[in-house]
């Protein structure tokens, strides 16, 4: 779909990258621009075989060019490049870019129609648009840290970093969107993408339900509020989901497990004193979590498994979708699904640090 699409990455880390990792696995072409030392996340500690995993994970599909833009002949190349382009995405502090001498207004010198995103965790103003922070910074600032407590009311971190993620899927939307202005009215774009500004959008519901009822936990009712919508420990302690919410689907649980006497009480709360909350619990942990797997394949009744991420690739709806897939060594997920086959058929290695230098000089050169 971005086949002839060109973009310049200045990220690193993880929020850019995936941003970019989105891209490529659309068809775009991503040069990845690294100082000589490469991508930080090049050696991060999680490592097999002196390869660093979160670098693989999100940098196949892409190219690496080593320029260090401190050296004045440095920057003219990568202004080059910026001048092919579609498309730069950096992800330096608010100031830096334009520092090094590759900011928005010397990209738009040199390509009046690019579509330039500056992704950052608090954005290109504001009283902590200089601040560094992390995943959980930005959780916390948007409020989303506090919707993840445990049973004592302490938030938790999640070893998922939503944030980091989100940022890099609302950079790539920006992105499109931008291109796609750009098809209609051959005009470019600045983006200013601030992380912790996407953890504040995805409040949306919980800030609006807030100001009209004072309740801080958006739809609460979903959240431990409902025994057809919960969590359930089964036979051998693993656990599924049932999200039975429209009584279509929990009647449909009821007849399947032969409680025809349980459908009125679908939405009543799973209070210790509810006999209908305390047989269910006896019900689920008496079959173990491959058996109510079987069980949500046949009966449609919002039932899945809380799976572990060794197990994800075994579930066959996953397997017929085609996102995981071996390459290289190690298992990778797609991040989109295309005709005529997932993404990872044609894919391509995360790229030693400057592996692509050599070809993007001489192609720069033969269009000079």
């Amino acid at each position: 779909m971005l086949s002839g699409i060109l973009v310049i990455d200045f990220t690193q880390h993880l929020p850019g990258p995936y941003a970019t990792l989105r891209l490529a696995d659309r068809g775009a072409t991503v040069v990845k621009v690294e100082t000589p030392q490469g991508d930080p996340a090049r050696r991060s500690v999680i490592k097999t075989h002196g390869e660093s995993e979160l670098f693989l994970a999100n940098g196949r599909n892409k190219q690496s060019v080593v320029l260090n833009l401190k050296e004045e002949s440095q920057r003219y190349v990568a202004l080059d490049l910026i001048r092919q382009a579609d498309v730069v995405l950096e992800s330096f502090r608010p100031g830096v870019a334009g520092r090094l001498g590759i900011g928005y207004e010397d990209a738009v010198k040199v390509n009046p129609g690019i579509v330039y995103c500056s992704l950052s965790g608090y954005g290109q103003s504001g009283p902590m648009h200089q601040l560094g922070s992390h995943d959980i910074n930005y959780m916390a600032l948007g409020g989303a840290l506090a919707q993840l407590k445990d049973d004592g009311g302490s938030p938790i971190p999640p070893s998922l970093t939503f944030a980091d993620m989100a940022g890099g899927m609302a950079a790539a939307e920006a992105i499109l969107a931008a291109l796609v202005q750009r098809g209609k009215t051959g005009k470019g774009a600045y983006l200013d993408i601030a992380i912790a500004d996407v953890v504040l959008a995805m409040m949306t519901t919980h800030v609006t339900i807030e100001s009209a009822t004072g309740e801080p936990h958006g739809l609460s009712i979903l959240s431990r509020g409902l025994v057809a919508y919960g969590i359930y420990r089964t036979k051998d302690d693993r656990y599924v989901a049932l999200g039975a919410l429209e009584s279509k689907f929990w009647e449909n649980f009821c007849v399947a497990v032969e409680r025809p006497q349980w459908r009125p009480a679908g939405r009543t709360p799973p209070h210790p004193d509810n006999p209908v909350y305390q047989e269910m619990k006896t019900l689920f942990q008496s079959r173990t979590l491959a058996e109510w797997t079987a069980f949500s394949l046949e009966v449609d009744c919002c039932l899945t498994p809380v799976l572990e991420v060794g197990e994800l690739d075994a579930h066959p709806q996953i397997q017929s979708r085609g996102l995981i897939q071996e390459r290289w060594g190690h298992r990778y997920v797609g991040t989109c699904y295309q005709e005529p086959g997932p993404v990872l058929d044609a894919a391509m290695p995360a790229p030693g640090l400057g592996e692509h230098t050599d070809e993007w000089l001489r192609r720069l050169m033969k269009n000079s």
